[in-house]
């Protein structure tokens, strides 16, 4: 085994506990509130999982509830279900009756749905719905922020697409440019999904962050250690313009 692997193998038993615990710190009531309040910060780590991953070839090992990427680099996962090509729905593992799965391998499938019904959110709470790729990305990026985990991978097995979750501190702990990525995730979240409010997306994010934030009128100015950034909105709170310094 590799020395990655050697490395993630010691971080199983630490993190094996508190990973399928909901964070209940982190609620929302929409997947649009989801996404203004958290979703930037969900989009940002799947960064840091692709530094590590990216370009590898994948495995999964369902017995040992484990995703291998390459020859050594192993993870525990869990599994939230999968996305078919062929009827274009999608399916949470605790749906799919015929898989026989272990309930151990879809822990935190199971609690977002116990969210999803204690809060009326669909997304996580109906066994089997007509999907579309943005989906997968929003389910996957739901859990990462309610477990507290380093990302989310979608694993096209050809008939489908299967979600999994990853944990693990070597991920996160991956070196960033914190500015220029702020820079880069923004826009990219707000294009990729319908937000209602950037503008709340925004602020929400870059507090999070640790920003001081200044508002004046259409415009938040946000700064950390003498790094700015300027965001301009519209009326309708729509961002129109984001720039930087450091």
């Amino acid at each position: 085994m590799g020395l990655f692997n050697n490395l993630f193998k010691k971080q199983e038993e630490n993190t094996e506990s508190n990973t399928n615990q909901l964070n209940i710190a982190k609620h929302f009531t929409s997947e649009n509130d989801f996404l203004e309040k958290f979703g930037a910060l969900a989009l940002e780590k799947q960064r840091n999982l692709y530094s590590v991953t990216g370009g590898l070839s994948w495995n999964v090992d369902m017995n040992k509830e484990e995703i291998t990427f390459g020859d050594d680099l192993t993870f525990p996962m869990q599994v939230l279900g999968s996305f078919s090509h062929s009827s274009e729905t999608w399916l949470w593992l605790w749906e799919n009756k015929a898989g026989g799965y272990a309930e151990s391998v879809m822990q935190q499938a199971l609690l977002l749905k116990q969210y999803g019904e204690e809060n009326n959110i669909e997304l996580l709470s109906v066994g089997k719905f007509d999907a579309v790729q943005n989906d997968l990305h929003l389910i996957g990026m739901i859990a990462t922020e309610m477990f507290n985990l380093s990302g989310y991978y979608l694993g096209n097995y050809g008939q489908g697409t299967m979600v999994v979750t990853i944990k693990d501190d070597a991920i996160d702990n991956s070196e960033s440019e914190e500015f220029s990525r702020i820079l880069t995730v923004f826009p990219e979240l707000i294009s990729t999904f319908e937000i209602q409010n950037h503008r709340n997306a925004f602020t929400n994010y870059l507090s999070q962050k640790g920003f001081e934030l200044t508002p004046n009128g259409n415009e938040v100015k946000a700064e950390k250690d003498g790094n700015i950034i300027n965001a301009v909105f519209n009326e309708n709170d729509l961002l129109t313009s984001l720039n930087g310094n450091s």
